[in-house]
């Protein structure tokens, strides 16, 4: 018989005792050898798994899924692993039929010792997927920068073998509020799915108050099956389909006007299964984000286009926001970080990419372009324009700076909050105000403009100051720049989430504006999440 180089490997390590284990003596009984022939599969499976190998290894080769006491192991896996699709999972990747029957057909410890290790491989997957998500972010789209906690794989198996098997898979999904509303939702439009959906979709471009016709009647069925109002036999968009839309806007983002506009249909036409995309992708999201956020905290959902002081897990402050414009260079990314200060009359020292894209190109064609930004030298001091060849210069090679000083007109406004970080992303005010009166706010070069910025400032203030509206005016009126550092630094999270359920249970939903929970997506489709339906 001529043996594999992994086989004859492990017998080698069997033979030294490598391992702790002997090999058994030519004159050994059956049930001896029988449990070093299982425990020398064992180690042969789990020879390319480094992880699995060492605790293998580390508990002298002994099963912690085919053995004679083992049966609730055994019983708790398939149990979760057949339940996986239920948190959005692909149950194709666990493969739960094909574990059963290499179970049921292992008959002899060489393949009760391979079903042994590919039972331990399949719970670990399922494990990493539900703790920390099927997706590494990072590889989804470069400015979703997060660092995802991923556990040890022998701790993880080790750690189970110690515990209730079944509270212990029991507890590996995230256990946030959020996280559980959005499995309820899930199941809701799973549901929906079965029974065929929310109807016919709208025909018309726009409905208002005191329309009347098929087109108000399929108003009213998907308003109705939507649970936005009770049952209903009118065929006139009155005061109750009106009271229905506009619930309806507020938990989608619009402008609740009570209004059929075109932004209210094209959402009420959203089809069952786009929002339960919307709803996976959310849940995917909170296994990256599965640790608990602070109880005090600055909460930014870009598609959301709002910001929130959180304290003690209650919103004290809202306002809408602008954030980056939907191109390459200009989408808000997705991080966390901690605020550490405001500035009150900033300067704007504008960006370098936008200093020489942007302003080189338009003072090469007028001197006088820009004319509220200062040149800045090398030395940090102002240098006069009529000085200047802007013709000689390149993107490359454009050796000033500009700045804009502290004024009414200043692009950043008059007040600036910071939360150091790699990307130069902050929150701050702006003199363009209009933008505000948008239901989609991306406009800028990715950083947050705040529609309420003084409000925001005198909040984070009132942590420390007796009179925060006081303190921030008379600062404002010096028209000096001035740093104020926060006593205590609060954190920063910019996220992106297109669907959530709120504490009362309302499901909200808001438009892909960069387009990741498409990717992510697509992305969770190739890893073999699918749609599915469910009968009540």
């Amino acid at each position: 018989m001529t043996l594999s180089p992994t086989r004859r490997s492990t017998l080698k390590l069997f033979a030294a005792g490598a391992v702790g284990v002997v090999l058994p003596s030519f004159g050994a009984g059956r049930a001896e050898a029988a449990v070093t022939a299982l425990k020398q599969s064992i180690a042969e499976s789990a020879a390319r798994d480094k992880a699995l190998s060492a605790f293998y290894r580390e508990r002298n080769y002994k099963p912690v899924f085919v053995g004679n006491g083992d049966g609730r192991r055994r019983s708790a896996l398939l149990k979760a692993l057949a339940s996986a699709e239920d948190h959005g999972l692909p149950a194709k990747a666990y493969d739960v039929a094909g574990l059963k029957a290499a179970m049921k057909a292992a008959k002899n410890p060489s393949d009760r010792g391979r079903v042994e290790v590919q039972a331990a491989s399949l719970m670990l997957d399922y494990a990493d997927h539900l703790r920390s998500g099927v997706l590494n972010p990072r590889k989804v789209d470069n400015l979703i920068v997060m660092d995802v906690p991923r556990y040890d794989r022998a701790s993880t198996i080790d750690a189970f073998a110690k515990s209730n098997p079944a509270a212990f898979l029991k507890k590996l999904a995230p256990r946030k509020p959020e996280y559980v509303r959005l499995q309820k939702e899930k199941l809701k439009l799973e549901k929906l799915i079965a029974k065929g959906g929310w109807g016919d979709k709208v025909q018309a471009k726009s409905l208002k108050p005191g329309a009347s016709g098929g087109a108000v009647v399929q108003l009213r069925n998907r308003l109705i099956r939507m649970g936005y109002m009770r049952k209903s036999a009118t065929q006139t968009y009155d005061a109750n389909i009106q009271s229905a839309v506009q619930k309806f806007q507020v938990n989608h983002g619009l402008s609740p006007d009570g209004v059929a506009g075109g932004s209210t249909i094209a959402q009420l036409n959203k089809g069952v299964q786009d929002r339960l995309q919307q709803v996976l992708v959310a849940m995917e999201r909170q296994r990256w984000n599965s640790r608990p956020v602070e109880k005090n905290h600055v909460w930014v959902n870009i598609p959301d286009f709002h910001v929130d002081l959180m304290k003690n897990g209650k919103s004290t402050f809202r306002s809408r926001v602008v954030v980056g414009k939907n191109t390459s260079d200009r989408r808000t990314p997705e991080f966390s970080d901690v605020m550490e200060f405001m500035v009150i009359n900033p300067s704007w020292y504008v960006p370098r990419s936008i200093v020489t894209k942007e302003y080189l190109p338009l003072l090469k064609r007028n001197k006088g372009a820009a004319g509220q930004l200062q040149i800045i030298g090398r030395n940090g001091k102002p240098v006069s324009r009529s000085s200047i060849n802007f013709s000689q210069y390149n993107e490359k090679n454009f050796p000033y700076s500009m700045k804009q000083p502290p004024s009414k007109g200043n692009a950043l406004g008059l007040v600036k909050f910071i939360f150091p970080n790699k990307h130069n992303i902050y929150l701050h005010d702006t003199p363009s105000k209009s933008l505000f009166g948008r239901e989609s706010r991306a406009f800028s070069h990715g950083c947050i403009r705040v529609h309420k910025p003084f409000d925001f400032a005198y909040a984070l203030l009132a942590a420390q100051e007796n009179d925060p509206e006081g303190f921030f005016q008379g600062v404002l009126r010096t028209k000096n720049e001035r740093r104020v550092d926060l006593r205590t630094p609060l954190p920063v999270h910019l996220v992106y989430y297109t669907a959530w359920v709120d504490a009362k249970g309302n499901a909200h939903y808001r438009n892909d504006v960069y387009n990741r929970d498409t990717q992510i997506f697509a992305a969770l489709s190739r890893a073999g999440v699918s749609l599915r339906s469910v009968a009540s």
